[in-house]
């Protein structure tokens, strides 16, 4: 089991289930932060297969001996995160998953020599659900990549072939639908970011609006998956897309994901600023057009830009976002507020609150300029309706245009059909009226 204190700090026990007794399998109290990802106990029941950042800026596939409770690393030699990992009934090969710049690439090794088996080449795309069959040599997968929003595949490690068994059903023909763009920038401080983007058909000619698609987490990573409802926006509308991995992603390192905490938190604004500087210089980008979306920390991004950069963009629509981090840790679920405060700063400490204070787009409200889409749940348990509901108002009393939607049966993020489809609908229209204008 793993006891998790913030994204970078976890502890494994282990936990008898016939008498209840547990006991503690990593340190604690060390000069470093530890995070450790899933365990699965080797065949011979001495041992533990695990994920872990420990002595290193990546997760690395381990090996725990519960005797000694000492590491052997197995993926030294790989310079990104181990993400899962699934181990042979027999116990003679894993298989396990890295995140290469939100791309994942498939891995097999022999647990005895410890040496990769030569595999073909998969599509681009997330991998994920991992499984062996017991043959021993037959691996199921799934596949969810900008053309399929998640298909299931198999691969046999002896002979090499690769065999799909599933078709999504996705109502439209996808084979055109174009294919994800590993895009990289330089930020205000020489540090490269990256994220991918989404060019718009050939049909549309000139150069293309933009909408800027800013992950939530903030510990999260945009990746090339299926991009749903938002074909719509590229295929449709020739709306490009570019969905940004900023400082403060996973997937980069340990020192890259805390590279927002605290007193950090305006560097990752100045990320997408930089982004626009990278979006004037593509000749089929329009920097004149451009619009910033996200979902809750992404939410919050959306207002953060929109506020600090109001005149790079022409609009923004904010997901549940946070208008002031004051006042969201202080209304959030106690339960979540230890665990925030880790990455946004507590704010019960003077300097601290004074800063988060200052940067608080509900505090730098004369600053927004351009059209918001204001979108929330009443029932929000983690982002309250109130950081939505009074940035609404406020720019309504300063004359600003702002359109407000609270649906009063959804929660974190809209989960019911009729109310995912009424918020699409509004935002097409608020693009059209905004962006393509």
């Amino acid at each position: 089991m793993a006891e998790e204190l913030s994204i970078n700090e976890s502890y494994l026990w282990l936990v008898d289930t016939a008498t209840g007794e547990k006991t503690e399998l990593t340190p604690r109290n060390t000069p470093e932060k530890v995070s450790y990802g899933e365990g699965r106990f080797s065949k011979d029941g001495k041992g533990i297969y695990v994920t872990t950042d420990k002595d290193s800026e990546f997760h690395r596939l381990a090996y725990l001996d519960l005797a000694t409770r000492q590491p052997q690393y197995l993926t030294t030699n790989i310079s990104w995160d181990v993400e899962t990992f699934d181990l042979t009934h027999d116990g003679k090969m894993i298989a396990f998953l890295t995140d290469e710049e939100g791309m994942s690439v498939l891995h097999v090794m022999n647990t005895s020599t410890k040496k990769d088996m030569p595999l073909p080449k998969l599509p681009v795309g997330v991998v994920g659900s991992l499984r062996w069959h017991k043959n021993g040599h037959a691996l199921g997968f799934s596949l969810n990549n900008a053309r399929g929003p998640g298909d299931v595949y198999s691969l046999d490690v002896a002979t090499g072939k690769v065999e799909r068994w599933t078709t999504s059903e996705t109502a439209v023909k996808t084979d055109g639908f174009p294919e994800a763009e590993l895009v990289r920038w330089k930020s205000f401080d020489g540090k490269m970011i990256s994220g991918f983007l989404y060019k718009a058909p050939a049909k549309f000619t000139g150069k293309r609006p933009v909408l800027v698609v800013i992950h939530g987490g903030p510990e999260g990573q945009s990746q090339p998956t299926f991009l749903g409802r938002s074909n719509y926006l590229l295929n449709e509308l020739g709306i490009a897309l570019i969905y940004p991995n900023v400082r403060g992603s996973t997937g980069y390192g340990k020192t890259f994901s805390l590279l927002d905490n605290g007193f950090k938190r305006e560097d990752t604004y100045q990320d997408i600023n930089a982004l626009f500087d990278w979006i004037a210089a593509q000749p089929g980008l329009d920097s004149e057009r451009i619009a910033v979306t996200g979902g809750s920390y992404g939410g919050h991004m959306t207002l953060a830009v929109s506020t600090f950069y109001s005149d790079r963009i022409r609009c923004s629509v904010d997901i549940v976002g946070m208008s002031n981090l004051v006042t969201f840790l202080e209304h959030t679920e106690a339960y979540r507020r230890d665990l925030r405060r880790v990455e946004y700063g507590d704010e019960r400490e003077p300097k601290m609150r004074e800063f988060l204070e200052k940067i608080a787009p509900m505090n730098n409200i004369e600053k927004i300029k351009k059209p918001m889409f204001v979108i929330a749940g009443k029932n929000d348990p983690r982002v309250p309706v109130s950081e939505s509901q009074q940035i609404a108002d406020a720019l309504k009393k300063q004359g600003s245009p702002v359109w407000l939607l609270i649906a009063k049966d959804e929660g974190h993020g809209y989960r019911k059909k009729p109310n995912q489809d009424f918020q699409f609908y509004a935002t097409v229209e608020f693009l059209q009226e905004y962006l393509l204008k």
